[in-house]
């Protein structure tokens, strides 16, 4: 298992510290929920722990890399489980084998109980099962119910920990019944540091890492994104006037989500440069004239509604040439008139 960031650690240190059987780790995304809540996994279920976690060397923290534990469950989307080597219970890795369905995006009813289930079962090694959530606002409404009396009152020495960049999303009956942590944003320069040390910025200057953790908008796990794509300096500084220009070269070959969110990076800087606040993801002087705040407005929306259905376009092609449309129609409105 990688080390866990500085940042990372020292909230791994506190919470270790802390009482009580279910831990929400909340904050945007980004900020490591993921390795946290599993490092406090390791931790609670390490056979050897001590003051800054899991001992890593023990045969629970073996099995935990191997993604094997008896006394761990994952309660995750499936195909976030795939992606992250988690396995599905064998009767719904039969069904996405057999091509009967897709892996499922959100955290299914039936994987909900099965994680009620588990809570009842004989611990395996130690004096603790875990259930660790993520990301926790994936859970719809039947399988957050499910998980509530559980979560409420669990059977014998049962731990939870639940992660997410959305909280609000969750049910406030979920997020009364656990102790919150809100994520802690790291320093610029120990982001940099860090972000430097990862195998996907190998080489990289550190004036390069600061466009990707400024693209990332400070947070370090989506800058190491960025890092892995490739992503130049020069061109991301260059891309709010491209748009502007109707130039959509550098977001054609991206999924539709980041170029989605690329824009919603954008229309939040120009709303911060027109209200005389600072920018966060694009340097101010690459920026083209703000629009007016009236228009502005509109694109947030727009953006905002495309978003929930950007996983699902009817066709990416179509929806990319109306955002680029849309895009050089807002960048233009910057005196009377409408957009």
């Amino acid at each position: 298992m990688n080390a866990l960031a500085p940042w990372l650690q020292a909230q791994l240190k506190d919470l270790l510290a802390q009482r009580g059987h279910a831990l929400l780790l909340a904050g945007p995304s980004g900020l490591g929920q993921y390795e946290l809540a599993l490092a406090l996994a390791r931790a609670w279920l390490c056979e050897r722990p001590g003051a800054q976690g899991a001992c890593g060397e023990c045969g629970s923290c073996h099995a935990i890399d191997v993604r094997t534990h008896a006394d761990l469950c994952a309660l995750m989307p499936e195909t976030l489980s795939l992606e992250l080597g988690w396995p599905l219970d064998e009767g719904a890795q039969k069904e996405i084998d057999d091509k009967k369905r897709k892996p499922s995006k959100l955290i299914r009813v039936e994987a909900a109980r099965e994680a009620v289930a588990f809570t009842q079962f004989t611990r395996s090694r130690g004096s603790t099962k875990v259930i660790l959530v993520y990301p926790a606002e994936r859970m719809n409404m039947e399988s957050a119910n499910t998980l509530l009396k559980t979560l409420e009152e669990p059977v014998g020495e049962v731990r939870f920990v639940l992660a997410t960049d959305a909280a609000h999303q969750l049910l406030p009956t979920i997020r009364s019944r656990c102790q919150t942590h809100a994520m802690i944003w790291p320093e610029e320069a120990q982001a940099l540091d860090w972000l430097l040390a990862q195998e996907e910025a190998a080489g990289a200057t550190r004036e390069q890492a600061q466009v990707w953790l400024q693209a990332a908008g400070g947070r370090p796990d989506d800058a190491l994104g960025w890092a892995a794509s490739g992503l130049q300096g020069p061109a991301w500084a260059q891309l709010p006037r491209s748009l502007a220009r109707g130039d959509w070269a550098l977001l054609s070959e991206w999924p539709p989500a980041q170029q989605l969110a690329v824009l919603q990076k954008l229309c939040h800087d120009l709303m911060a440069k027109a209200a005389g606040a600072p920018t966060r993801f694009f340097p101010d002087e690459h920026l083209p004239a703000a629009p007016r705040w009236g228009v502005l407005a509109q694109w947030s929306r727009e953006l905002m509604a495309a978003a929930r259905s950007v996983e699902h376009p009817y066709s990416a092609g179509l929806m990319q040439e109306a955002w680029s449309a849309r895009t050089r129609r807002v960048l233009a409105s910057t005196g009377p008139g409408s957009a």
